[in-house]
């Protein structure tokens, strides 16, 4: 934690095989430049996907192959970029790469308007004549349900044509927060200095030392607050962008935008936030018991992560923490574990921290395996990020598998499900093996963490997007100082009277890169809801809820995402399942306060 290894220095078995895409930035390259053709040919068939079943087959068997090969180009360029953002090659190609695709989706911005274009009884009359036509019925009638929402030719070919542009926010703010931003040390307890940056910040604020998290923190947004206007004017620029593509395609605002691509109704986000705020007592009172633990006068934030029993913090290796994992997987059965040890074993995962690695944690669901990113650190949250990011990658697998391309990439609205579902299993496999009370009273307060990361904060920032958005919507720009006043706002609400609401935690909003994902955090916790529906199914009936989870997994977007969870037996469109989840929270902080008053 408090050393960075260049990357030269991590070790080749610790980092991902991307040379399983492409041996070499060569071939890669050479693959590239194989798209120029592609384009032409695909480009041949404009005015003629009406002309009959047989063409329209041909033309979307070509765009498949096409995407498949774009894909992966995405892939090498993009994982190889963050190794190191620092890495001016890999700059420069992931660069090159999106201006090449940018101009294919551009030429082919035809393709849309012409599949609108024809009458249904003419699109039935070529799945008879053309039954291998039934590849693409789910695809087809998915971009039929967005007619209303379809311009002209001329007018989808500027659009794309602006695609690489709209990206730019997000691009920069990477740039900014990951590789060009740097934060002072923070001196511990004893006076030593701690290297502060994104990856380190969440375990120095998870360790023991109350003096070092507190330089940490004020450390860590002191180096935001500092460019707190450009952040401002990042977050107004993606919000600006979002706007103009939503009113673009006649969508009412960027919120109904969003859900409306994924086939989610609105009414599932904003139930959602109802939902919460009707829990928020819980919320509140876990904030109260959490400054009675620590026995502190004041409850400041960088007092919320640290664990409530310090002597059970221990650090655990990774290849343990791989073992555990893989241990309380055991109930979705065999087949499940065989694909988990594959990637165990085959370096699916790039595990440690280096100097401008790409913060957080993820998952890419490449044609050739899954590709993990961590910045493994040895702590409890470590072991269950590998845990979650692994639930991402079987989703991904099992998809790839069992669906054709088309029909392979789920949504982002299920895309959390599978990752919290694992999350929950290995919390009740750990709880399940523990009789030391102190040990089960640090578990119990992840447990308790993992509620108040994902299903409270992560409504918080839904509805700080949701805000913002609406700001952008009535014309207003979003400043630092409006931002902020917004940000500071919501935490009171949300954490209560007996949390401090300081100056720094109001520029929290400059440090969360969800921001740029196009209210894609609601997701968060309506795939927790979800998650812990399930795993309750799993250890409760055992087999044939396994047969369906594993189902769910392999179905891709081959269903509406609600459809999807409701075969397995999870359903979103009402409030139950986020107020069973929270019902759960409330019982395990009865059991906390149980347990602490023995």
């Amino acid at each position: 934690m408090d050393k960075v290894r260049e990357r030269s220095q991590i070790p080749v078995e610790d980092t991902w095989a991307t040379e399983d895409m492409y041996p070499s930035d060569a071939a890669w390259e050479e693959e590239l430049a194989t798209l120029e053709q592609d384009q032409k040919e695909l480009v041949g068939y404009a005015g003629r996907l009406g002309e009959s079943g047989e063409v329209l087959f041909a033309y979307l068997r070509k765009s498949e192959t096409t995407d498949e090969k774009i894909s992966l180009l995405a892939n090498y360029c993009m994982r190889k970029s963050d190794e190191d953002t620092r890495n001016a090659t890999y700059q420069a190609m992931t660069g090159k790469f999106m201006s090449i695709v940018v101009a294919i989706g551009a030429a082919l911005s035809f393709e849309t308007p012409e599949l609108l274009a024809i009458p249904e009884e003419t699109m039935d009359s070529f799945y008879a004549e053309c039954p291998a036509l039934e590849r693409y019925r789910r695809a087809l009638t998915n971009v039929r349900r967005k007619k209303a929402h379809i311009l002209s030719p001329a007018e989808e070919k500027l659009l794309a044509s602006a695609g690489e542009l709209s990206q730019t926010p997000d691009t920069v703010y990477g740039m900014f927060a990951d590789a060009d931003l740097k934060f002072a040390d923070a001196l511990d307890a004893q006076g030593n200095p701690h290297t502060v940056s994104q990856a380190t910040f969440v375990p120095i604020q998870s360790g023991a030392d109350r003096v070092l998290r507190k330089n940490a923190y004020e450390s860590l947004y002191k180096g935001f607050s500092d460019f707190k206007n450009t952040a401002a004017a990042l977050l107004n620029a993606q919000n600006k962008q979002l706007k103009f593509f939503a009113e673009a395609r006649k969508h009412e605002n960027a919120f109904e935008a969003a859900l409306f691509n994924t086939n989610v109704p609105t009414s599932v986000y904003l139930n959602l936030i109802e939902t919460v705020h009707k829990n928020m007592d819980k919320m509140h009172r876990y904030v109260r018991l959490r400054k009675k633990m620590l026995g502190v006068d004041e409850l400041h934030f960088y007092d919320v992560y640290t664990p409530l029993v310090a002597d059970v913090d221990q650090k655990i290796p990774f290849a343990d923490a791989k073992q555990t994992v893989y241990d309380a997987l055991a109930p979705l059965g065999e087949e499940y574990r065989k694909i988990l040890k594959e990637g165990f074993e085959n370096r699916w995962i790039d595990v440690y921290q280096n100097e401008g690695k790409r913060s957080g944690a993820y998952s890419a669901g490449a044609k050739v395996h899954p590709y993990v990113l961590l910045n493994y650190s040895g702590t409890l949250d470590s072991q269950f990020t590998l845990a979650h990011e692994m639930g991402h990658a079987l989703h991904s697998y099992l998809s790839n598998k069992h669906q054709n391309p088309v029909d392979a990439n789920y949504v982002i609205f299920v895309a959390e499900v599978a990752s919290t579902c694992n999350e929950a299993l290995l919390m009740e496999y750990l709880l399940n093996k523990t009789t030391d009370k102190k040990e089960r009273i640090y578990l119990i307060n992840h447990f308790l963490e993992q509620f108040k990361g994902t299903l409270y904060r992560q409504t918080m920032f839904a509805e700080f997007e949701l805000n913002i958005g609406k700001m952008v919507a009535e014309g207003q720009t979003l400043t630092a100082d409006v931002l902020c006043r917004e940000y500071r706002r919501l935490n009171a609400e949300y954490f209560g009277p007996d949390m401090v609401v300081d100056d720094q935690i109001a520029v929290e909003w400059a440090r969360i890169p969800h921001f740029y994902y196009n209210y894609y955090v609601f997701q968060y916790a309506t795939g927790y809801s979800a998650a812990i529906a399930l795993s309750r199914r799993i250890l409760k009936e055992g087999e044939p809820a396994v047969a369906d989870y594993l189902k769910f997994l392999s179905g891709g977007c081959s269903k509406s995402p609600i459809d999807l969870l409701k075969g397995a037996g999870v359903d979103m469109t009402g409030p139950e399942p986020v107020e069973a989840a929270l019902s759960l929270f409330g019982q395990l902080l009865d059991e906390m306060e149980t347990l602490i008053g023995e």
